[in-house]
């Protein structure tokens, strides 16, 4: 375990920003050099809590606390490449690894790790997006075209193989615990029947679009960054309505997309180097541009009042603060 100081820790210059629901206030935290963050996740519980990250070139979990700007790091294992972590309902920190092909779990207390291998025959899956569903089990995605289940209780693990192959990417869940998952490759989203584990999939109005991530709002409606059109969509899994939306610029790459509690859409693009929130009421973009060269933000979770950022291009957690 590897701790780093303050001396690597915050750059505490704040950035505030004009943004159509008042201020947004930007702080930036370095994580240790070459750790190239992936994925974050903030603890519940209000903004005093810890932020988790993959450190995904380090073969380790990082865990930041905002306080004094000091991280610690977890080593996973040997071959350890983490992607995706989320905060479970249990406290634990939950891990898709894709260098162990498998889950890992990391206690918020003693740190301790626990690796869930996947099933023999499903080798190099090449792990993506973990979210827990409403079945309580942990439901994943893994590029080279399966998604599949955990349950923590029993240790039981469940691989499908994806429709069109290879592409699963992001996943989360309705309010009800209704899962579904995006795939990149092949550019649709899926709702998942928790008990079979059967599919069924939709199709975006463009064609390749390129769903990269799919959020779910307050309401049920689900959110999908279109890397390949550079667009931002909504669909109503009650109605089947789909819209789209171009981001603004040039040559615009939808990467992450994140969903906060009012009901905001967050976005980050790739071709801009920037985060974006965009307001569904007046169907209006506003833009907060990343001050460094290839930021990379590849994820984004949050909490009240908070967006937290992972900046796999420069070493750095960033946190968007809002009224």
């Amino acid at each position: 375990m590897r701790s780093f100081g303050p001396r690597l820790a915050a750059l505490l210059a704040f950035l505030a920003v004009p943004a159509m629901a008042g201020e947004v206030r930007i702080e930036s935290f370095a994580v240790p050099d070459g750790a190239r963050p992936h994925d974050v996740a903030p603890t519940p519980g209000g903004p005093d809590g810890s932020v988790w990250y993959t450190a995904q070139r380090q073969g380790a979990l990082g865990r930041l606390d905002p306080k004094t700007g000091e991280t610690v790091q977890i080593p996973l294992g040997e071959d350890s490449k983490p992607h995706g972590v989320i905060v479970g309902p249990d406290g634990f920190a939950w891990v898709t690894d894709s260098g162990l092909n498998a889950i890992v779990s990391v206690h918020p207390d003693s740190l301790a790790v626990t690796v869930y291998p996947l099933p023999e025959g499903s080798a190099s899956a090449n792990l993506n997006t973990p979210a827990f569903g409403g079945d309580g089990r942990l439901w994943f995605t893994g590029q080279a075209g399966i998604y599949g289940s955990l349950d923590p209780a029993t240790g039981t693990m469940r691989v499908f193989e994806a429709p069109r192959g290879y592409g699963p990417y992001g996943i989360h869940h309705r309010p009800d615990g209704e899962v579904w998952f995006s795939s990149l490759a092949g550019s649709y989203i899926a709702r998942i029947e928790a008990e079979s584990g059967a599919v069924e999939v939709f199709d975006p109005p463009t064609a390749d679009a390129g769903a990269r991530r799919v959020w779910s709002d307050s309401k049920g409606i689900l959110w999908v960054s279109e890397w390949n059109a550079g667009q931002l969509a909504r669909f109503d899994p009650e109605t089947g309505a789909w819209r789209e939306w171009a981001l603004p610029g040039d040559d615009p790459s939808a990467y992450a997309v994140y969903v906060d509690e009012t009901d905001m859409v967050w976005i980050s693009d790739f071709g801009a180097n920037a985060v974006l929130r965009f307001d569904p009421g007046t169907e209006s973009f506003d833009a907060f541009p990343i001050p460094r060269k290839r930021a990379d933000v590849r994820q984004m979770l949050g909490r009240a009042g908070e967006v937290w950022t992972a900046e796999s291009g420069t070493d750095r957690l960033t946190i968007y603060r809002y009224d």
